[in-house]
């Protein structure tokens, strides 16, 4: 990935969201950098290279905050009914 412009980087950042629906953290861990980078390339840099882009990634990313609490929750519940089963 470090052969790309950074405007390059922050188009296929956001074609990867769109496409696959996946978080700024799984966007990140998928194609090795940083959070902050995804972040600031998919709300910021994308909306002055492609307008439309940066429209249908804004509605990924809304779609991935309003369903947070619910990723959340279900990983709570896996925690704590793993630590149940192992501690009998």
């Amino acid at each position: 990935m470090n052969s790309l412009s950074i405007e390059e980087r922050a188009v296929k950042l956001a074609q990867y969201i769109i496409d696959s629906k996946d978080t700024v953290r799984g966007t990140a861990k998928k194609f090795g950098i940083s959070k902050s980078t995804v972040h600031k390339d998919v709300s910021e840099r994308i909306r002055k290279i492609n307008p439309t882009l940066a429209k249908e990634v804004k509605t990924v990313l809304e779609e991935n905050k309003a369903e947070r609490h619910i990723r959340g929750g279900l990983a709570t519940k896996l925690k704590y009914s793993n630590l149940k089963s192992k501690n009998g």
